[in-house]
């Protein structure tokens, strides 16, 4: 079946030749060609639909006798087998008409020659690829780095993507497939392979599966696939134990002198995360342009996110003043703009676990801990309302706060079991 033109002419029918659908937008006809009769007679029937004068041609494959075609009915005159089928044929066309433009009302989507020509003869259909989708969707996030999206989002959706490449390779041993072969069973299967052969804890599988699932999320809001195969998946991140530093463990640092000037700046640049509650890529970029006069008429620190662009206020305490005071005429502070001379991350982060073993504190330390740590022994442990450790830490969701308030509840709990058991042994009841 091919569309041989597109014209904007308008077309008149009697009432007996157009059957207008619905919002009389499409008008039908089937019509027989005379000026293109093959050599034994037979002339070729064509499917015209008109969308608001606007015209399509269809061949429909089928021939028919010039003298048995009737053009009011638009249909072949006798009951022959092979005209009862070509018939036949004719109405299931005319059914296909009706159907495409339900769909396309159902769906929301505006019903024009291009966009009826697309869905009626699948063109869209052949387009639709998986690989070619998701690629399409990273270009783009690439080239709003710095404007939408950070460059780890994109790093995660690309290995997110890698990731989906493999796995058609390993389990169909093919590069691509149409976006309507994702099912709830290829979801499932995927998300087995990511555990098994790619041997991802359960987060990492639920992340990457989450980043592939946007892509097919869009290609159901598009109208390109009619379900969300994502409404019957379970996965569901766990919640992980977040580390923090005690009261104790944050003195233990202040209090350590250092002959080493490269560990006495880590430690420095982690008790001003400990203090502020920002992320190494924030701490990264502030300036001295980031220091404020507050509502209380005392400096704050005022920046936005780079994970969430949320904005991020935070009232600046003697500690951190300190910091910033510590290293104003530091170089690295007055040739890039730095308001504290911070290191790399990775840098960062080996020299906190030497930091850890000098100062003799048990556990695995990252330079995100500090953040816990904020969020955590500095803030909601001596009683500064969540509401405002939220907005401090640039939280868009109280949710995402609550989780530490839920590491309190665990302390508390343990705590307290320890009171429990004292007092299980010393104290009892009399009774009368």
């Amino acid at each position: 079946m091919n569309i041989l033109y597109v014209s904007k002419s308008k077309h008149n029918f009697s009432k007996h030749q157009s059957h207008h659908i619905m919002s009389n937008k499409i008008s039908i006809l089937f019509h027989a060609k005379s000026s293109r009769a093959l050599k034994n007679g037979l002339v070729p029937i064509y499917l015209r639909i008109t969308i608001n004068g606007e015209r399509l041609e269809i061949t429909t494959g089928k021939y028919s006798e010039k003298s048995k075609w009737l053009p009011s009915a638009g249909k072949i005159k006798g009951s022959s087998e092979e005209t009862r089928l070509i018939n036949s044929y004719l109405d299931i066309l005319r059914n296909k008409v009706y159907e495409t433009e339900k769909w396309m009302v159902n769906n929301n989507l505006e019903i024009n020659a291009q966009t009826f020509k697309n869905k009626f003869l699948g063109v869209e259909e052949r387009q639709r690829k998986l690989m070619v989708i998701f690629e399409d969707h990273n270009k783009r996030m690439k080239e709003l780095i710095g404007k939408e999206f950070a460059i780890n989002t994109y790093k995660k959706y690309e290995t997110a993507l890698s990731h989906t490449k493999d796995f058609l390779k390993y389990q169909y041993n093919l590069n691509d497939i149409s976006i309507k072969q994702v099912d709830i069973a290829f979801i499932n299967d995927f998300d087995f392979y990511l555990r098994n052969t790619k041997n991802c804890n359960n987060n990492s599988t639920i992340k990457y599966i989450r980043n592939f699932g946007k892509i097919v999320k869009q290609c159901y809001v598009n109208g390109w696939i009619e379900k969300d195969p994502f409404l019957n998946y379970k996965g569901k991140v766990k919640e992980i134990e977040r580390t923090y530093l005690s009261e104790d463990e944050i003195e233990s640092l202040l209090n350590k002198e250092f002959k080493i000037k490269r560990l006495e700046l880590v430690r420095d640049m982690f008790i001003f995360s400990c203090f502020t509650g920002l992320a190494y890529i924030d701490v990264f970029n502030l300036t001295k342009s980031n220091i404020v006069i507050g509502i209380d008429g005392e400096k704050w620190i005022s920046t936005h996110r780079q994970k969430t662009e949320s904005a991020s206020k935070i009232p600046i305490l003697p500690i951190t003043q300190m910091i910033i005071d510590k290293y104003e005429n530091h170089p690295l502070c007055i040739n890039e703009n730095r308001l504290i001379p911070i290191l790399s991350n990775q840098k960062m982060n080996a020299y906190l676990k030497e930091l850890a073993d000098i100062c003799e504190i048990d556990k695995e330390l990252t330079f995100h801990i500090a953040r816990h740590t904020f969020a955590t022994t500095v803030t909601l442990t001596n009683g500064v309302p969540i509401e405002s450790v939220s907005k401090m830490l640039g939280h868009k969701n109280l949710r995402t706060t609550q989780h530490y308030a839920k590491v309190l509840d665990r302390k508390v709990s343990e705590d307290m079991k320890i009171l429990k058991d004292k007092f299980s042994n010393k104290l009892k009841l009399k009774s009368s």
